[in-house]
């Protein structure tokens, strides 16, 4: 007689044990929002509106009294918000999420708890290897803001602070150009008919050069476009939708371009000062007067005659030529900025209520989970590895 072969096994006929998945325990999300220790930072994270928004889901929001001045964000503001305003760092640095501008400080690592969770700012061209073992050794969870990246490869934070930072660029250009009290040569920036135009050199094609580019055009300047990228600049030629003079970085032809400009912006980073893509003898053959905005200052600078300033005085005269550098432009913009980080980071925050935790949340979530680059005190960052030599773990390993 044939055997009869079955699908399932006896032990598998048996009754079996009910499984029913367990419901996950829900995390309180508590957020502290620390005032920046940097002077020149005048922005926050969160404005009042976005506290509320959050605390009708589920968030608690603690906020360092004073955090949101130089915003011209009160604390009654936030108060009103729902918000609790404390009075020092220390009760700030007990909350288990930590949002702020700027990396945090040597002062505030001593302050933060182990396993929190920090959003905030890297500057990792600002970075030692001894600063980023001081944060693993406190085991935290760390994302910034500049490797946030969306699934079409957009960078949030720094695609919109880029273009704050260009549209800025030309502005103060402008302010700088027409105040002949600073060594302004009283020019209008525009293009009037019967006057020659305002002519502006860009030198760069990322987004800051982008709208640079873009918001110098708008405002009837004629504008020459250097950069070693023929994809970037074609792209830059599309956006304007008018034919401009664009280059690749030819000594002779930028030297001439310099030579004519009204005004000079420049984004292109350099590791040092002898690799200024604007050499010194470049800056004496400008016209006396003219304008260098140099907003890659803070890594490394497009110009060899660039020096780090501040908003409290942040021009100098060199070679007859006013400088402006200035590495943190969007601060003095502080409200403008604050809102459109707080307009990116909240919804964010709002979707991670839905999983329960934050680690689930990254879990789940690419686009936030691109910007971890340290995991329970784990780098999960490539470039740090590369950059400081600090080992790597592949954040989807031990996530």
């Amino acid at each position: 007689m044939n055997k009869i072969d079955y699908p399932f096994s006896k032990e598998q006929l048996l009754p079996q044990e009910e499984r029913l998945e367990l419901k996950q325990i829900k995390k309180e999300f508590i957020i502290g929002v620390p005032k920046e220790l940097n002077v020149n930072e005048k922005r926050i994270c969160l404005t009042p509106d976005s506290v509320n928004y959050l605390l009708l889901n589920d968030y608690k929001i603690f906020i360092e009294s004073g955090a949101g001045i130089g915003s011209n964000f009160s604390d009654l503001d936030y108060s009103e918000a729902g918000a609790k305003i404390v009075n020092t760092k220390e009760e700030i640095y007990k909350c288990p999420i930590i949002l702020k501008i700027a990396p945090l400080t040597d002062f505030e690592i001593n302050l933060i708890k182990p396993n929190s969770i920090l959003i905030s700012a890297l500057e990792l061209k600002k970075q030692s290897s001894a600063y980023i073992s001081k944060l693993i050794n406190k085991k935290i969870t760390c994302i910034a803001f500049e490797f946030i990246e969306e699934d079409d490869g957009y960078l949030p934070v720094t695609d919109q602070l880029g273009d704050i930072i260009g549209q800025a660029a030309v502005l103060i250009s402008s302010e700088l150009m027409s105040n002949t009290n600073t060594s302004g040569k009283g020019l209008f920036l525009g293009n009037i008919s019967g006057v020659p135009p305002t002519e502006i050199v860009v030198i760069g094609s990322d987004k800051i050069a982008e709208s640079a580019a873009l918001t110098a055009t708008r405002l009837g300047a004629r504008v020459k476009v250097f950069s070693n990228s023929i994809f970037k600049l074609n792209k830059i030629q599309k956006l304007i939708g008018n034919p401009i003079y664009s280059s690749t970085i030819q000594k002779k032809q930028l030297t001439k371009a310099l030579m004519r400009c009204d005004i000079a912006i420049g984004t292109i980073k350099s590791s040092t000062r002898s690799e200024s893509v604007i050499t010194e003898d470049m800056v004496v053959k400008m016209k006396k007067g003219s304008i260098i905005i140099d907003v890659s200052i803070d890594t490394g600078g497009t110009f060899q005659t660039s020096e780090l300033t501040n908003h409290d005085k942040p021009t100098f005269v060199k070679h007859d030529v006013i400088h402006y550098c200035v590495p943190n432009i969007p601060s003095r913009y502080s409200r403008t900025s604050s809102l459109c980080l707080s307009n990116i980071i909240t919804p964010y925050l709002v979707k991670s209520v839905r999983f329960g935790s934050f680690e689930n949340f990254i879990r789940n979530n690419n686009s936030f989970k691109k910007g971890v680059y340290l995991y329970n005190g784990l780098n999960t960052n490539m470039i740090i590895s590369q950059i400081l030599g600090i080992k790597y773990n592949d954040i989807n390993n031990i996530i």
